[in-house]
């Protein structure tokens, strides 16, 4: 079955960096976009990027644009985000998350999202 699998959460201070991955399996990786979305208490769950299955396209929120940046691993069944210039706003936990469509670019919005992993909490001390 499909897994979802996130880690590299934690503490980290504001201006400070941090790096999380996702093991995906039980699904043909290759063909599908995955993204990377947060939840901090209290809120909405919110869309952070995408990165479509060929690994050529991703896309950011405006607030994480320029900070963040997705990647992905064919060999690997990977997904990475690499976070820097973090702030308190950044504080949630991250989720990752597989496309219900094959051959997507840019799924944005959690419903477009068919499987989720568990996901790993980001503190963000200032």
């Amino acid at each position: 079955q499909v897994r979802l699998v996130e880690s590299g959460g934690g503490l980290v201070q504001a201006g400070g960096s941090l790096r999380l991955s996702c093991a995906a399996s039980g699904f043909a990786f290759n063909k599908y976009a995955m993204a990377w979305f947060r939840q901090a208490p209290e809120k909405e769950k919110e869309f952070v990027a995408v990165i479509d299955y060929t690994g050529g396209n991703s896309y950011y929120a405006r607030s994480v644009k320029g900070r963040f940046t997705i990647s992905r691993d064919s060999a690997k069944n990977s997904v990475d985000l690499q976070m820097s210039a973090l702030n308190t706003d950044d504080s949630a936990i991250y989720y990752c998350a597989v496309d219900q469509h094959m051959y997507r670019t840019s799924p944005r919005v959690a419903q477009e999202f068919s499987y989720w992993g568990q996901g790993t909490q980001v503190i963000v001390s200032s």
